[in-house]
């Protein structure tokens, strides 16, 4: 019978996820973590800048949905609790590792270090740790000392059709020997071309590296130093509407590249590295006290590219005015402006010349040379370029923490935190496709200014400068960031009764240091600014109380302020030093109340929360075409309410087979309607407006998932199949599509005066059944083989969306008094652009252990 079953089971697939165990810093025993350990790759993270990185790692030993969702749902890029990022938190050995200018993880930090991330302590949102004052949406603190790696060599070759097609990663660890040294290196490579990617056009080219060293000079003290870095240069794929799906005859068509000289070409080029080194002291004081002190440094460099035109058409082969739609209304059938004989003609014209050919639908590189040579003849700047932008940050980070047993039944875990971070933000010319000259002025504001007045100069004190390859223009400015914060976890475990309570205290100050003297805001953006200050703060209570009988109550409740984010401080960071109108601390509060239950048979938990975020602070920055400018928008008094219902369970049906079910019911929107303050870059002038966006749902991120699954382990086997269900996906919002002033220019006011507000988009969603099987071959010698693949999405459903946006232009044309001209044949509101889930993708791992 076993056999039968297992015959069957191994026809399904599915690797599980080995949960980490925290050990003793100063132990003589390395880390052995399973070999089937689930850690992250590309493939599950959404590196690419373009698509927001939704993936959260969360994951707890007492909790199944915890445990699970991280994984399970990480195809269609699943946050925990709908929450932005920067409410999960991440430390390497007690240091924090978020950005300090988004709050964010970037989780391309450690990128191919794979075996170096399998050490790691989870705390849910109610869980005491040994680290923080965990966070709102979590907290995991990475182990990386050297003597906490398993021992022995690990070299692994992967092949797979997801954002790489090849890897190879090797691994040597010598774990603690005699002499008190522990050593360590590894290398992982990673690889796809634009033909072998699973979006066509798209690229991936990465090597990874880990070196690190560890001295344990006795029982008492241990020393460990470790660098590691992740030189990455990768191409991205762009969001489309589903006409442009359509007319590619595929979910998966990309924008960004074209043919030049019959080569692929993408004009969206990452390169991204960011050399990080960690220096940790561990001190046993006594055998109640020990005292962990960590220097972290590091320095990030990110590079983004874009193709962008001047004076001359929108080169991008999916810009609207190229797509069928914009010739002829296919939504309203009584528009009898925008649905003549002619446009129906000019609809299929287009229709077939983009249907006719894949080059049409893609950027002709080959034609944008041709442009830019002839106005090269003429003595005309570039027409067609590609600029880069530039993120990179020098930080230092000095972290200690204390872990003290008070008694038999209390401990006292305590720790600070010095940070510092700059910021430095510029744009290079990139390439200028065969033009020779480029000068650094504002055409934007061209349309409002004359060319001899100041207003077109993005730098004064180089008026009129000319840009070559390599070149700074547009911006260029430093963000300084500097953060101080202290926190304490005390916690009471007795008989029934866990409880812990944990504060935190923190101040953080930021400026701006303009490096272009801008022509719009001549007297404010050069030089350092105003410091703005924050002294943010909260605390937290959890309890645990075992009723008996395998049955568990869980409590927590916490309120904190929280400093903004610097990356959302400053209202037109490219231009000006100025700060966002009625910058506040944000508040938050959160409760939870949850209950397990565990048998011989059944492990189960429910939870419920609710959290509350005001004073809220947003920023953004797009190109706004209905002005031809660009927009810097930031949105204030934001009211925000997450609120849901999760539930875990695993019933064991027999020695080898279990039957896993999760599912989460959450909501997160907007509570109230926000002020607004934006900025164009035609003007430079501030415009305060409120923007309708009350109900607006969290977008990119499931706010239904439901999986269950069947997970077989036994004589080395390790076999899963799971089929999940994912609803609600909401896609990003456009706020000037709802400016109070936009609404009523629009005409959507109703007869008592109340504004008609158009709906948020949503993307549809479906089920994915994914499966994966696994074997661990032990050899002599204590040597072994692991062979893992794992399959998502076997039925191959291509019309989930994971994310996406709303565009920010009107589907109406506006007079020079600023009333209503007439409304456009194509429908911005009703095209928005989205990303699809991959259909079938799998990945087959193959280690060797010795």
């Amino acid at each position: 019978m076993k056999k039968k079953l297992k015959l069957v089971v191994m026809t399904l697939c599915m690797a599980p996820a080995a949960l980490a165990q925290e050990v003793d810093t100063l132990s003589t025993e390395g880390a052995l973590q399973d070999e089937q350990t689930f850690t992250f790759t590309e493939a599950q993270l959404g590196e690419d800048d373009d698509m927001t990185q939704n993936v959260t790692i969360i994951s707890s030993n007492n909790n199944i949905y915890a445990s699970q969702v991280g994984y399970l749902f990480s195809p269609v890029r699943f946050r925990y609790r709908a929450f932005n990022q920067k409410y999960n938190e991440i430390y390497i050995n007690g240091a924090p590792m978020n950005d300090m200018e988004s709050g964010q993880f970037r989780y391309s930090l450690v990128g191919g270090l794979n075996n170096q991330t399998r050490g790691v302590e989870h705390a849910l949102p109610f869980e005491a740790n040994n680290f923080s004052m965990s966070a709102l949406g979590g907290s995991n603190n990475y182990d990386f000392r050297p003597s906490h790696f398993a021992t022995g060599h690990r070299a692994t070759i992967s092949g797979a059709n997801r954002n790489y097609t090849l890897r190879g990663m090797y691994t040597y660890n010598t774990g603690l020997m005699e002499n008190g040294w522990a050593l360590t290196a590894s290398v992982t490579y990673r690889w796809a071309s634009p033909k072998t990617s699973y979006v066509k056009g798209t690229f991936y080219n990465a090597l990874s590296y880990f070196l690190g060293v560890e001295k344990i000079f006795n029982d008492r003290h241990a020393l460990s130093f470790v660098t590691w870095g992740n030189p990455t240069e990768r191409s991205t794929q762009g969001a489309a509407t589903d006409e442009s799906y359509w007319l590619a005859n595929s979910y998966y068509y990309n924008p960004y590249w074209g043919y030049q000289d019959g080569k692929i070409r993408n004009s969206r080029v990452v390169t991204d590295f960011s050399p990080s080194a960690l220096l940790t002291w561990d001190w046993k004081i006594n055998q109640d006290m020990k005292l962990t002190t960590t220097l972290f440094g590091k320095y990030s460099m990110y590079k983004g590219t874009k193709l962008n035109y001047n004076n001359a058409d929108n080169p991008q082969p999916d810009y609207w005015k190229n797509l069928p739609s914009s010739y002829f209304d296919v939504w309203d059938p009584t528009d009898a402006v925008n649905r003549t004989e002619q446009g129906y003609q000019d609809f299929y014209t287009a229709r077939d010349y983009l249907m006719g050919s894949e080059k049409a639908r893609q950027i002709d590189f080959d034609r944008l040379y041709y442009a830019n040579r002839q106005a090269s003849l003429q003595g005309a700047d570039a027409m067609y370029f590609i600029q880069a932008k530039h993120i990179n940050n020098l930080n230092l980070t000095l972290a200690s923490t204390l872990k003290t047993s008070l008694s038999k039944y209390c401990n006292l875990n305590a720790g600070f935190s010095l940070a510092t971070n700059k910021g430095m933000h510029y744009q290079t010319m990139e390439d200028m496709l065969g033009a020779t000259v480029y000068h650094n002025i504002n055409t934007y504001a061209l349309g409002n200014y004359s060319m001899e007045q100041d207003q077109v100069q993005y730098d004064l004190n180089n008026p009129n400068a000319v840009v070559r390859k390599g070149d700074k223009f547009g911006y260029n400015y430093n963000i300084f960031v500097d953060k101080a914060a202290a926190w304490a976890t005390y916690t009471y475990s007795r008989g029934r009764l866990h409880t812990f309570v944990a504060g935190r205290l923190s101040g953080t100050q930021m400026k701006r240091e303009g490096l272009m003297r801008n022509g719009l805001a001549p007297e404010n953006s050069y030089g350092k600014g105003k410091t703005a200050r924050f002294l943010d703060g909260g605390g937290k209570a959890g309890l645990n109380y075992n009723l008996g009988g395998g049955n568990t109550i869980l409590l927590g409740v916490g309120y904190e302020w929280r400093a903004p984010q610097a990356q959302a401080a400053f209202v037109s960071p490219e231009i000006n030093n100025d700060f966002v109108k009625n910058l506040k601390n944000e508040r938050v509060f959160s409760a939870e109340v949850g209950y397990n239950f565990q048998n011989s048979w059944l492990k189960a938990n429910i939870s419920g929360y609710y959290s509350k975020v005001t004073n809220g602070t947003e920023w953004q920055n797009f190109y706004f075409d209905d002005i031809n400018s660009f927009s810097y928008v930031s949105m204030t008094n934001i009211k925000k309410a997450y609120y849901g219902v999760e539930l875990g369970a695993r019933f064991k049906l027999t020695s080898f087979l279990d039957l896993k079910a999760i599912g989460t019911w959450s909501e997160a929107k907007n509570t109230n309607n926000a002020n607004v303050r934006y900025m164009n870059s035609t003007k430079g002038i501030y415009y305060d407006d409120i923007v309708m966006n009350k109900n607006m749902r969290e977008a990119g991120t499931p706010l239904s998932a439901y999986s269950i699954g069947l997970s077989y382990h036994q004589s080395g086997w390790f076999i899963d199949l799971n089929g999940n269900y994912y609803d609600r996906i909401y896609l990003g919002y456009s706020p000037s599509y709802r400016y109070q002033s936009t609404l009523t220019t629009m005409g959507n006011v109703d007869n008592d005066g109340n504004f008609i507000v158009p709906e948020q988009a949503k993307g549809k969603g479906g089920f994915m059944l994914d499966a994966s099987i696994g074997k661990s071959i032990r050899l002599k010698r204590g040597r072994s083989i692991s062979i893992n693949l794992m399959v998502t999405n076997l039925l191959n459903n291509q019309k989930m969306v994971t994310g996406g946006y709303e565009q920010s232009r009107s589907d109406y044309t506006v007079k020079d008094d600023g009333t209503l001209n007439n409304v456009r044949a194509y429908k911005f509101s009703l095209n928005p652009k989205k990303y699809y889930a991959y259909g079938i993708n799998g990945m087959l791992n193959i280690a060797y252990r010795f």
